[in-house]
């Protein structure tokens, strides 16, 4: 009865703390009733199930921009994203919006990302066009493949989040998919974009691929000389743009979390910077007709030899009737980058012998 209230009582504090355009943990659906935590509301719970998920922890070993690092400073997928759900959180508790709903989306946002990085999401779109991109194999993972073909049944708030985080190129704020219901789910959209922006110049400096003296003075001017001063610009902007959001003043119709016009403007050009500069740059991207050919070398090996994948794959492949590939494509995007070289290795490069 005492941990019952513990939940309750939490439930409680949202409605009395947060914004009424908040998120609250005591409305959440999820597509499988099921009964409530004791302790946690539900977008603790969602977190705690991407937390504990398998996906999650193979995210140490992904690429975010430069394949294998072998320097335990540059960022990968799992540090990119922590820094996104930081600065997310940042913003939704400075908004009085609903943190665990925000860091649920942000900790879960990644998880269908293919090893190699971007190199491997444009080998695996290659081979199966239809139906690949990483936000909708997050949402495969965690709807589909984690829990043995169950799911791990979350909140409709946080898989929309996570399917919907994803933009298109020319602007953070355009989408290829949709725009989350969800303020908290619209912060981590921008917030991806915050943090990868500065986190992706850190790691160019520190590659050689970017000097100081490359990166535009104009918009350092408006955005900050380094790191720390362009996350600031940025956070406050948001803040500031938005305080609507707290239920101050009133919302724009429908109510969207944007920068303001010249931070935004700023942001999205040195967005195109980076993609000039840094993720179309021959040194950044010297490895990626590698990487395609490990992609599809593997694919084509696991389509003509399905009795190789795991199990379970298997299995959910005949439950739900869907095509091999289907499943070779699971198997591969689930791959970290050295597990991915690994098989590879164990399959194709012929073995040494010793005396």
């Amino acid at each position: 009865m005492v941990s019952a209230r513990v939940r309750e009582y939490q439930e409680e504090l949202e409605r009395r703390t947060l914004s009424p355009l908040a998120a609250f943990s005591a409305e959440a659906v999820r597509e499988h009733p099921e009964p409530p935590c004791p302790i946690r509301p539900a977008f603790q719970r969602d977190r705690d199930r991407i937390l504990h998920s398998k996906p999650f922890r193979r995210l140490k070993h992904k690429t975010q921009v430069f394949i294998a690092p072998l320097g335990d400073h540059y960022r990968t997928r799992l540090t990119h994203t922590l820094e996104v759900t930081q600065v997310s959180r940042t913003v939704a508790r400075a908004l009085h919006l609903n943190e665990d709903l925000t860091e649920a989306i942000g900790l879960g946002h990644d998880l269908g990302h293919a090893p190699f990085g971007h190199a491997g999401e444009t080998a695996l779109t290659r081979i199966f066009p239809d139906h690949f991109r990483h936000n909708e194999q997050s949402r495969r993972i965690i709807e589909v493949l984690e829990r043995d073909g169950r799911g791990l049944n979350l909140t409709y708030d946080v898989r929309e989040g996570i399917y919907l985080h994803s933009k298109a190129r020319r602007d953070i704020m355009m989408t290829a998919w949709g725009t989350a219901h969800t303020l908290e789910g619209q912060i981590i959209k921008i917030c991806d974009s915050v943090a990868y922006i500065n986190h992706d110049i850190d790691d160019a400096l520190r590659a050689g691929v970017l000097h100081k003296e490359d990166l535009p003075a104009d918009l350092l001017e408006i955005l900050g000389h380094t790191h720390g001063e362009r996350l600031n610009t940025m956070v406050g902007d948001l803040i500031a743009h938005n305080w609507w959001a707290t239920g101050e003043g009133t919302p724009p119709d429908p109510p969207l979390i944007a920068m303001s016009a010249p931070i935004l403007e700023a942001t999205n050009r040195l967005r195109e910077f980076m993609y000039r500069e840094v993720y179309l740059n021959r040194k950044a991207k010297a490895d990626d007709e590698k990487v395609r050919f490990v992609i599809e070398t593997l694919y084509a090996y696991f389509v003509k030899y399905p009795e190789q994948l795991p199990p379970d794959l298997l299995r959910i492949n005949r439950e739900r009737d869907e095509p091999i590939e289907r499943a070779v494509v699971d198997y591969i995007a689930g791959m970290t980058d050295r597990y991915a070289l690994e098989i590879f290795k164990r399959i194709f490069v012929p073995r040494t012998w010793g005396a």
